[in-house]
C-alpha cells in the first residue's frame, strides 16, 4: 500500500503505507518491523479564513522541514487551530506527508470528522469513535522530538515551487521571487485534482472563484484541467451544476509555468519537460492564477479588469 493510504489519516487513523515486500511479509503471517519513528508535534492555533486553506498548513509545514525533515518521523498535529479545518482538509495535509518524508501523520479525532462520517454514511463508526475519543486525542503536556508552531489566523495562502514542493513563497512575494529568478510569469496550465487535492470540497472552492469570474464576464486565460477525485465526486459535481461553472469558465516542449493542486513538482512530474515551471497550491488559488493568466497575480489585493 503506496501514500495514498495517508489520506485515511484525515479520520483520525495512524496510516503507515509499506512497500509490496513488506506487505507479502504480513500476508505470510511473519511480524513487521518498523523502527520507532521519532515524534514532530505541529500545534495549530487562531483558525482558517478568507484565501487561506489546508493547502497552506502544508506547505508551510514544507517550508520549515523541508522534503527530507519528516524522514523516519510522525508528525502530529494538534491545538484548538484544529477545529477550524474540515476533514478533507486534514486528508490533504496528511497525503502530503510524504513530501517532507514523514513515516505518517496523524489528527486528533473530533467533531469535523463526526461531520464528515454522518455525511457519507457512516454515523454508526461515528458513534463508535466517539466512545474512544479520548484515547484518539493527545494527552496534555505531550512532549515531542520537534515542536512547531503554525498561527492559522496569520497564515497567508503559499505557493511553492518551481521543481520542489518545500521551496516556499507567501502569496504577496511569489511575483517579486519569480522575476528576481527569471521564471515565466505566464500560467499556460492550471490543473486541480490529484489524491491530495480532488475532494468535494476542494472543487466546491474551486467552482466559487470561477463563478464569481464568470458573474464579471472573465474566464480562464490558462488552459484549466479539473479531474475529480472519484466518481461519486464528479456525478455530484454535474448534479450542483458545478460541471457547467467549470466549463463556461473554459476548464479544459517549451519553458513555460504552470500550477497545480497536486502534491508533487519535481522536475518533468507533469509533462516530461525539464523546463517546465511547476508550482503546487490550494485549488481556489490554481483557479485565481488562470483567470489572471500570471504568476504574479495576488487575488486578496490585486484587481482584474471586466470586459466593459
Amino acid at each position: 500500500m503506496g501514500i495514498l493510504i495517508e489520506i485515511s489519516c484525515g479520520l483520525g487513523g495512524l496510516c503507515i503505507g509499506v512497500g509490496g515486500a513488506d506487505a507479502v511479509d504480513v500476508m505470510a503471517d511473519i511480524p513487521w518491523e518498523l523502527k520507532c519513528p521519532k515524534v514532530i508535534g505541529v500545534k495549530l492555533t487562531g483558525e482558517l479564513s478568507g484565501w487561506t486553506s489546508s493547502k497552506d498548513v502544508i506547505l508551510k509545514v514544507a517550508d520549515i522541514l523541508t522534503v527530507k525533515g519528516g524522514t523516519g518521523c510522525i508528525v502530529e498535529y494538534f491545538g484548538p487551530g484544529v477545529d477550524s479545518i474540515s476533514a478533507t482538509g486534514m486528508s490533504t495535509i496528511c497525503n502530503m506527508g510524504a513530501e517532507i518524508g514523514a513515516t505518517t501523520s496523524v489528527f486528533p479525532f473530533n467533531d469535523s470528522m463526526v461531520q464528515y462520517l454522518k455525511a457519507t454514511k457512516r454515523e454508526a463508526i461515528a458513534n463508535e469513535a466517539m466512545q474512544y475519543k479520548e484515547i484518539l486525542t493527545p494527552d496534555e503536556g505531550s512532549e515531542y522530538n520537534k515542536l512547531i508552531e503554525i498561527n492559522l489566523s496569520t497564515l497567508v495562502p503559499h505557493v511553492n515551487g518551481p521543481f520542489t514542493p518545500d521551496l516556499a513563497h507567501p502569496i504577496d512575494a511569489l511575483g517579486k521571487n519569480a522575476k528576481a529568478n527569471d521564471w515565466p510569469l505566464e500560467v499556460k496550465v492550471g490543473l486541480i485534482g490529484s489524491c491530495t487535492n480532488s475532494s468535494y470540497e476542494d472543487m466546491t472552492r474551486a467552482a466559487s472563484v470561477a463563478k464569481q469570474a464568470l458573474d464579471k464576464g472573465l474566464k480562464a486565460k490558462s488552459k484549466f484541467t479539473i479531474t475529480p477525485g472519484s466518481e461519486q465526486i464528479r456525478a455530484t459535481m454535474e448534479r450542483d451544476g458545478l460541471t457547467d461553472i467549470f466549463q463556461n469558465f473554459g476548464g479544459i516542449g517549451e519553458k513555460n509555468t504552470i500550477v497545480t493542486s497536486y502534491n508533487r513538482n519535481f522536475t518533468g512530474r507533469n509533462d516530461a519537460n525539464p523546463a517546465t515551471h511547476a508550482f503546487v497550491t490550494s485549488p481556489e488559488l490554481v483557479t485565481a492564477l488562470t483567470i489572471a493568466g500570471r504568476l504574479d497575480f495576488d487575488p486578496r489585493t490585486d484587481e482584474l479588469e471586466t470586459p466593459s
